[in-house]
């Protein structure tokens, strides 16, 4: 009997006489046709052989194991080899190509190649780019660091330039300046970290002097147009301001009175001076009193203020103290000899006089100055009674009346 498979032969009672071949279907192979052939799999629970169906490109061989796997190329994935794996892309005629993402990245588009989730700090195509804010260093190669750059004082972002090893900041904001931006321009200064513009009234020119004021406190350099101060808000000494109250102008010289001259003399020298000579040039220096007063001399060698000694200088001063001392006392003592004046002028006895109907008495004598004679004032055969009802005192000097 030829006992072929009914599943994989043409016919089950229908082989070779000789050798008991049975006639297999397509995928089939065996004496009785009873096993797949090469490149096709027992499918499991109908014991049907399928065809394998591996790809040529992607496949090392055209046979599959007994769940229809193909063995795939390197970089190829899939039950028939058909997929480039994780790291690979562009699946072609012979393989997969490896994606291409400077380490950054494992896995990429399997059709463009274009890397997907781009780590350290990493971005493009091919993660060959830094993120904003961030540069690629020397050391380590390649890879990104933060730019030193504050957002503050620029863009953020910068780069290395060619044959140098530190990063330059790209752009820094209005007032900032330096490699990394962490320095204030010319005409601003640090205030609390942060650069802010001089304030110097208008009175500095940035051509004269390019920091216009001091970075570490702001202070003015170079002031002009006669002005002083840390923000060259006021006027030098001798100046004023105009009446618009915007120019500083010299100050106005006042003449004062001429000085009375002394004559002093030392041996074999005569000197001409004057008291007020000597303040002026205890208090005022050379080129203020050439200022004020003009010397003029035939050959010209000769100064028109001489020096008063010291002596001669204390004699003076010691002078008018006690003139001044003396004034003072002859003031005080006038004033007191008035003040008294007045208070015994105020202060002069008198009587309280009481009238009942007819009758008159004295009832008290009032004298706010002590030891006061007042036997005079009144006598009792010196009164008399006026017609009118008025009391009249009489005394050998004055008459009274009440």
């Amino acid at each position: 009997l030829c006992n072929c498979s009914s599943v994989g032969s043409a016919s089950v009672a229908e082989c070779n006489r000789t050798t008991g071949q049975c006639r297999c279907l397509a995928g089939y192979a065996g004496l009785r046709c009873e096993s797949c052939a090469h490149g096709f799999y027992p499918e499991q629970g109908t014991q049907r052989c399928q065809p394998c169906a591996c790809s040529p490109a992607g496949s090392s061989s055209a046979q599959c194991d007994h769940s229809g796997k193909c063995q795939c190329k390197v970089g190829v994935t899939g039950l028939k080899c058909d997929w480039c794996s994780e790291g690979y892309y562009r699946f072609n005629e012979t393989t997969c190509e490896p994606c291409q993402c400077n380490n950054h990245s494992q896995t990429c588009n399997s059709s463009t190649g274009i890397c997907l989730n781009c780590q350290e700090n990493t971005e493009g195509n091919h993660c060959e780019l830094c993120k904003e804010g961030f540069y690629h260093s020397a050391h380590p190669a390649r890879a990104c660091l933060r730019c030193p750059c504050s957002i503050v004082a620029s863009t953020g972002t910068c780069r290395i330039q060619p044959g140098e090893t530190e990063p330059r900041c790209d752009r820094c904001r209005t007032g900032y300046t330096g490699l990394n931006c962490n320095q204030c321009d010319k005409g601003y200064y640090n205030s609390d970290s942060i650069c802010v513009r001089c304030k110097c009234s208008g009175n500095v020119d940035p051509a004269r002097s390019p920091s216009v004021c001091r970075p570490e406190s702001g202070e003015c350099i170079g002031c002009l147009y006669h002005t002083a101060g840390f923000h060259c808000e006021r006027c030098e000494e001798g100046y004023t301001r105009d009446p618009e109250g915007t120019n500083c102008t010299r100050k106005e010289a006042t003449p004062g009175p001429e000085p009375r001259e002394f004559t002093t003399s030392a041996p074999n020298t005569t000197k001409a001076t004057s008291f007020s000579t000597a303040v002026l040039n205890s208090t005022l220096s050379p080129t203020t009193l050439q200022t004020i007063f003009p010397i003029s001399s035939s050959d010209n060698s000769t100064s028109a203020f001489a020096d008063v000694s010291w002596t001669q200088f204390n004699i003076i001063i010691l002078t008018v103290i006690i003139i001044v001392v003396v004034l003072l006392m002859g003031f005080v003592g006038a004033v007191y000899m008035y003040r008294e004046y007045q208070n015994r002028k105020l202060n002069a006895p008198f009587w309280t006089i009481e009238l009942k109907e007819d009758n008159i008495s004295f009832s008290s004598y009032h004298d706010s100055i002590p030891n006061a004679d007042v036997s005079g004032l009144l006598e009792d055969d010196g009164n008399e009674v006026a017609p009118n009802g008025q009391l009249t005192l009489t005394t050998p000097m004055h008459n009274y009346k009440a």
